[in-house]
């Protein structure tokens, strides 16, 4: 298993907007694509700073979020949200508990 990890920072006061834009357009996006196995978002209203991990069956599956466009349209609908570029790293899955 593969594990995506999306760092952002939102603007102030736009985390409720942020999650109901990832329920409302993301998920069920997610939900139809292929070697998706689940997504986690924590975040500090606070701060705006937020992490969204998402878990894929395997590598292939979490890099074609890439080379499909769909990330990339993904980060587009957070544009007026964002108050900076999101930063993205993957991981394979060592231990799950």
């Amino acid at each position: 298993m593969y594990a995506r990890v999306i760092t952002t920072q939102l603007q102030p006061g736009k985390a409720d907007d942020a999650t109901n834009l990832w329920r409302e357009k993301i998920a069920p996006s997610l939900k139809q694509t292929k070697g998706f196995k689940g997504a986690y978002l924590f975040g500090d209203r606070n701060t705006g700073k937020g992490v969204t991990i998402t878990l894929w069956e395997t590598e292939a599956d979490a890099t074609a979020m890439d080379t499909s466009g769909q990330y990339q349209q993904s980060i587009a609908l957070f544009a007026q949200l964002l108050a900076a570029p999101p930063t993205r790293e993957q991981f394979e899955v060592m231990l799950q508990v």
